[in-house]
This record gives structure tokens, sequence and C-alpha cells, in this order.
């Protein structure tokens, strides 16, 4: 079988390594915070091209803490993609703001920029972009209408690790950027881990307060905090992977290139990257009319393939109290029908991606 992604396969390519670092944590009698979540911050911040990073428990608590440390909360809104994973609008909701949903380019998948304006009220605190599959959104136009509109951009990155978008690595350009390290990212922990890069030193300090139950100094409890820390153990081995980062998003990059040469005659739609874009290839997903009935072919032929997502967030019954239903989404509902995620991961051999080439082009 071609799995979508084996987890156990990235784990035993750097098992010594890994191995060495949980012992040394292990070792270090050091099991909260520590010297090994500060090394792991100050290497991604390096990697990233920021200032500052800050280590947190997962993606959706980075998200939720970005925007208490921006202070939105109720009775904001914030404009977020319609097709996106859930936990985009959820952070949102867990500081008690309104998600304002703004429709994807239907050739990138990405939040459109030229629909967001017409989205802003007097309400809007801030723009929530994400850099959905690993392909950076266009941000230049996005930080436009940020700062003319006097609002603060959040950029949802957990699944962007060494993307670039006009040349830089994602990690900077908004006001703070948000990561998941869940294992099946790029960048991915042995369980949940988040963190956030940016070059605001004030926010960044503000957010390792609000993870560590508002306090800089033990015992004195300046906010109401949260205990959202990164652990040790998945600092370490955070680190050993960050070693590996770009030599495997090379990787992916050369499936996808495989995927998008040898699949261009099937009818199938593919995706398009802007000149601009280095996408970081966390997903490569195709558009099919008749989707379901291509998964389960491949599934009969023992190929793993993912569905990413089935169900847009205003269609969910967490948000049927923002009586979206009636919502005009038609982009982000004709993707979720559409949508298909073929497998693709570092230790994917180019081998397997032709025999996932060969099955789709004999069944789609």
């Amino acid at each position: 079988m071609i799995p979508f992604l084996d987890l156990k396969a990235a784990y035993l390519e750097l098992q010594k390594p890994i191995d060495d670092a949980v012992s040394r944590v292990l070792n270090s009698g050091w099991y909260v915070l520590g010297p090994e979540v500060e090394a792991f911050e100050s290497e991604f911040a390096d990697y990233c091209g920021t200032a500052c990073c800050v280590g947190v428990a997962n993606g959706l608590d980075a998200l939720t803490l970005a925007l208490r440390a921006l202070e939105v909360g109720p009775g904001d809104e914030v404009i977020v993609p319609s097709n996106t994973y859930i936990a985009t609008w959820l952070a949102v909701s867990a500081v008690g703001a309104t998600p304002v949903p703004v429709e994807p380019d239907p050739t990138t998948h990405n939040i459109d920029p030229a629909r967001i304006e017409a989205a802003i009220t007097p309400r809007t605190r801030a723009l929530l972009p994400v850099h959905l599959y690993g392909q950076p959104v266009d941000l230049d136009p996005i930080l436009a209408i940020a700062r003319q509109h006097g609002l603060k951009v959040i950029e949802d990155a957990a699944q962007a690790h060494g993307a670039r978008y006009k040349g830089e690595r994602i990690g900077g350009h908004g006001d703070i950027v948000c990561w998941s390290f869940y294992p099946g990212k790029n960048l991915g922990a042995m369980g949940d881990a988040g963190a956030i890069t940016t070059n605001d030193n004030e926010l960044a300090e503000r957010i390792a307060m609000l993870r560590n139950y508002g306090s800089r100094e033990k015992y004195v409890n300046e906010v109401p905090g949260v205990n959202s820390r990164l652990d040790p153990l998945q600092a370490a081995v955070l680190r050993v992977k960050l070693k590996a980062l770009d030599e495997w998003t090379e990787r992916r990059r050369a499936i996808a290139a495989l995927y998008s040469d040898k699949l261009a005659d099937t009818g199938l739609a593919l995706p398009m990257v802007p000149e601009w874009a280095e996408p970081a290839w966390h997903l490569y997903v195709v558009r099919s009319s008749r989707r379901d009935a291509l998964q389960a072919a491949l599934k009969e032929a023992d190929i793993g393939t993912l569905i990413h997502y089935p169900i847009p967030p205003h269609r969910q019954q967490a948000y049927a109290q923002l009586g979206l239903e009636e919502y005009p989404l038609p982009v982000a509902e004709q993707l979720a029908g559409e949508v298909l995620s073929l497998p693709m991961g570092p230790q994917l051999t180019l081998e397997q991606a032709r025999r996932v080439v060969d099955a789709v082009k004999r069944l789609a």
C-alpha cells in the first residue's frame, strides 16, 4: 500500500538523533520550558528570518494567543478564509470575536485579496489569511489593505514551514505568524506543539507571558493567562527535524513537479503556483467533479488519499449560530466537493509517486 503520509518512516530516518535528543531532555531534569525550548525558539526564529519565536502547546493556541496579544475580543470581527481548516475560525471564536468569511481565489484556494475590502466593517480588527496547503497567500495586497484600514495581520502558517513569498521565508511578513507542529506537518513533533514568530519584541513578550499563566516572574501574575507551553521533549525533536526540513522540502517539491508534469493531461484541475510563490507542498491537492469515485478507486488500488476539507467551516454545526447557511460562499462549497489530496511527504519515493500517477491516469 502507498500511504497518504508515513509518519513512522519519518521517525526511522532520523531515529538516532531523535532518540539522542529525547534522552538528553530526560537526563536534564528540566521538563517544562527551559534551555531546550529556548534553543528551538532561537533556531526557528533564525530559520524564518524573524526576531522572535515563542513556543506554545499547539497551533490553535498559537492563533488564540496571537489574537489575545493584539487585544481582539468580544464585539470585534476578524476576516478569515471561507476555505480553511476550522481551527482558523475556532481561534477567533475562542477570544469572543466573530469570524467573517471571505472566499478564496479558485485557482490557488487561498483567500482572494480582491474580496477582502468589501468584508471590512467598523468592527473589523484583524485579517487572518492562511497559507493553505503550504502555498503562500498573496501577502502584499493584504498588508496594504491592513495598513489602509488600521488592521492587524495574523498569518496562519500551520502548513507553510519553509515556504517563501517573493523570495523571503514565511514567518515575519504580518504582525504575528502562527505555526502548528502537529505530527503530520512539514515540521512535525511527536505530539501537539506550536509557536508564533514575529518581529515585534513586545508582542512576543506578551505571548510568552500569556502562555505561562500570565506570568513573567514565578508567582507574579500580571494578566489572566493560560498554560500553553511548548514541551521540552517536543522542542528537542523539532530541533532535530528542523535540520532536515530544507532537504525534506526539496523532496516534496520533486514529487509535486512529477505530479504536475505527468497528470497534466488527465482532466484534473492541478495546483496553480503564482510566479512569486515557492510552496512548501504540505499537500498536493487536485480537483475532480467525480472526486468521491476517484478516491474510492484509488483506495481499491491501495493508494491513500485525504480530503482537505470535506465540510467548510460555515457548514459545520459549530457555527450554526452565525446563520451562515444562506450566506453565499459558493467557491468554498465547490472546493469542498471536488478537492482530493494525493500522497505527499518526504519519505514518499519517486517510484511510489509514479505508481500514484499511473493509478490516477487509469482511474480518473
